[in-house]
């Protein structure tokens, strides 16, 4: 009797604890991103450190960041030439265009990005320099490795809207039911 309500307590915790959400995505050389999209009784952790895009060795490094909504971005120079930060637009408004100027060695610049998107990364002193911030509307993103897998742990049992970016392809959204451990590809085009 004792083992059934300790199997049945550990099933309704594993349950109510949710699962990882795991995958591959296929969409050509680099890494993609993926991430959760905004949903109801969503909470974003930002956290009080600030994350960092540097300009190093004429390129930006990382070249993709991924932050929460509400995040802080610190843009440093540790090049010994001036760069200048702009971009174009946030996942096309470019009504959200920006230029954070040019600066010297050492100097640092933040921004703090207040809506999720893709903010494609440009220097005007230096255009060969491209890079990405990704801001994503959930705390459930990860990075791909070289492979294409992923994997988003600690997602709430729940119904979701996935989504996979990767440089030069076209966006792709998926929907996934969380319940416990979950697979979810995806297959990116130009």
């Amino acid at each position: 009797m004792q083992r059934r309500i300790l199997v049945a307590a550990l099933t309704v915790c594993s349950v109510a604890m949710g699962g990882a959400l795991t995958g591959k995505v296929t969409a050509g050389k680099g890494n993609s991103v993926v991430y959760v999209e905004s949903f109801a009784g969503a909470t974003v952790s930002v956290p009080a450190k600030h994350f960092v895009m540097d300009q190093k060795g004429l390129s930006f490094q990382p070249h993709i960041l991924i932050v929460p909504v509400g995040a802080t971005v610190d843009f440093l120079n540790s090049d010994k030439v001036q760069h200048n930060i702009f971009w174009p637009s946030i996942s096309g408004d470019k009504k959200q265009t920006h230029n954070m100027g040019t600066w010297p060695t050492g100097e640092v610049r933040p921004f703090k990005y207040d809506k999720p998107g893709v903010v494609p990364l440009l220097c005007n002193v230096h255009p060969e320099m491209g890079g990405y911030v990704i801001v994503v509307p959930t705390q459930y993103s990860a990075e791909t490795d070289a492979s294409g897998a992923y994997k988003i742990d600690g997602l709430p049992p729940g119904q979701y809207t996935v989504t996979a970016w990767h440089e030069g392809m076209k966006t792709q959204s998926k929907p996934v039911t969380i319940s416990g451990d979950a697979t979810l590809d995806f297959a990116l085009s130009k």
